[in-house]
């Protein structure tokens, strides 16, 4: 059975940033490179029939494309801290989307997430750190910031069952349409100049 989630993908630039923050925690498992995300909905393993019909109605979604950016660190885990995060900025497209997708999961009644949706870039795992260190940590990269970059596209990934951070395998990827900007407008030709000879 597949473990599966929906997500966005973090372009190479921004990932690149992300890579950076690696170092000065004792007791951090960074996450590699290639599997940073930002997790929509988590699934978990479903029979293939299932995951056959979520990733039919994923393909259903009709959305556009957004920005998104990443600005400042966080961890969850109060007095235990159990991972390091990167903070995406607000972006109501990206809430918007998750919510549609959430919707998908109660039509086909999949298990309720029980955690809130809370944006997030995982960064690192940690193990054995203590909530004083992760404040050092955090005071130090506090001016951390990567700037908008365009989600044209979110996925369908799945995992092998481990501790965490991957591999992960795109298994189907949707595409969000492109906006239309003003300036294509004005490039075009005024409607009564297009005459039909």
């Amino acid at each position: 059975m597949p473990r599966l989630f929906a997500a966005v993908e973090i372009p190479h630039n921004a990932a690149m940033s992300l890579w950076l923050l690696r170092g000065g925690l004792p007791g951090a498992r960074w996450i590699d490179i290639e599997n940073y995300h930002l997790t929509l909905r988590f699934i978990g393993d479903v029979e293939h029939h299932v995951a056959d019909e979520f990733a039919d109605a994923l393909g259903r979604i009709r959305r556009s494309e957004f920005k998104m950016g990443l600005s400042g660190l966080g961890c969850f885990g109060g007095k235990k801290p159990h991972s390091l995060f990167a903070v995406p900025t607000a972006s109501p497209d990206l809430i918007e989307l998750q919510a549609e997708i959430e919707r998908i999961c109660q039509r086909l009644r999949l298990p309720a997430d029980p955690r809130k949706f809370t944006p997030h870039v995982t960064v690192a795992r940690l193990r054995n750190v203590q909530p004083e260190m992760a404040a050092r940590y955090l005071s130090s990269r506090g001016n951390f910031h990567v700037p908008p970059f365009t989600v044209s596209r979110f996925v369908l990934m799945s995992s092998r069952e481990s501790v965490g951070g991957g591999p992960y395998i795109v298994e189907d990827s949707y595409p969000l349409t492109p906006r239309v900007s003003a300036s294509s407008f004005s490039k075009r030709e005024p409607a009564e100049a297009r005459i039909i000879r």
